[in-house]
């Protein structure tokens, strides 16, 4: 008797072409799970063996038809922008509404499918600054359109969960660099202004003495993969390197790549430190390590831009 192939399991990523959203498709297609990337707009960033869809993600009954037909495993949402990078003062205002009522459709179509998985994304942005380690019982602190967006979402979906039961969770990214890192972000722009030699715009940012918590984006992702597996169901879990890295300390390292022999000055006794969040339990729950850290990712922009 010939048994016949078992169905690939759907996985569903919208910001599929986001940083984060390309490396986990690439390491979704390696598991053979068939990934279904959900975009805005084309692009030539297209990964092979995915199947990209545009839809609008506002409109609850189009998205839950979507949904039913589908029946996937899990539903990843990357997609947002933080509105800082939105120039125009009107969008920064429709920022939270918009974002926040796809993320409310999204989790009321996973509240009726007890089978599947709804992964939404956090940020270490919801936190205060503190000296201490952010863990999973740290109080979040709303200081912007961006961090309400995030806490709602979070809020309503512990809501719906506790009514539905639903597999439901929120993974709270601290900062992670890759190739694949839009280049607005610190530690590309970084690359790019020391390749260029831009030296007083290194002195600027290295007299600020900034740290924080950096990890390579595999590794977040790799993570999230083993989120994406497990049947635990947590509320939320932070993905982090549970490590202070100095800016400065790439800057330097950047220097030595590209040769650079030029000394800079920090200004005395300014600490400019972004909280560092603990990812033991995570690490505990999933089974889960790092591999890589911020200098690999560093490195491979490096070479990249």
């Amino acid at each position: 008797m010939i048994k016949k192939k078992s169905a690939k399991k759907n996985i569903v990523i919208t910001g599929a072409l986001g940083q984060d959203g390309i490396i986990l498709s690439k390491i979704l297609n390696l598991k053979k799970y068939k990934v279904i990337g959900l975009i805005k707009r084309s692009s030539t960033k297209k990964i092979t063996n995915v199947i990209y869809k545009k839809i609008d993600l506002t409109n609850f009954k189009k998205l839950l038809i979507f949904i039913r037909k589908l029946d996937p495993v899990t539903l990843i949402h990357f997609g947002s922008e933080n509105p800082s990078f939105e120039e125009n003062k009107k969008k920064k205002k429709n920022f939270y509404r918009q974002n926040f009522k796809i993320t409310k459709n999204l989790v009321d179509c996973f509240s009726q499918f007890k089978k599947s998985k709804l992964i939404i994304i956090g940020s270490s942005q919801m936190y205060k600054n503190s000296d201490k380690k952010i863990t999973i019982k740290t109080n979040f602190k709303n200081s912007s359109p961006y961090t309400r967006f995030r806490i709602d979402s979070f809020n309503y979906m512990i809501k719906k969960k506790m009514t539905y039961h639903s597999n439901m969770v929120m993974a709270i990214l601290f900062n992670h660099d890759s190739i694949f890192r839009n280049k607005k972000f610190l530690i590309p722009r970084l690359v790019k202004i020391v390749k260029n030699k831009d030296f007083d715009q290194i002195q600027k940012i290295y007299g600020e003495n900034i740290s924080g918590d950096f990890s390579h984006a595999d590794d977040i992702c790799r993570g999230l993969l083993k989120l994406i597996n497990t049947k635990k169901n947590p509320n939320k879990l932070i993905f982090s390197s549970n490590k202070r890295f100095y800016i400065n300390d790439i800057i330097n390292y950047l220097l030595k790549l590209n040769k650079i022999n030029k000394k800079f000055i920090k200004k005395q006794n300014k600490k400019n430190q972004a909280s560092i969040g603990d990812n033991s339990y995570t690490k505990k729950l999933l089974n889960w390590n790092l591999k890589k850290n911020i200098f690999t990712a560093v490195k491979e922009l490096n070479m990249s831009i």
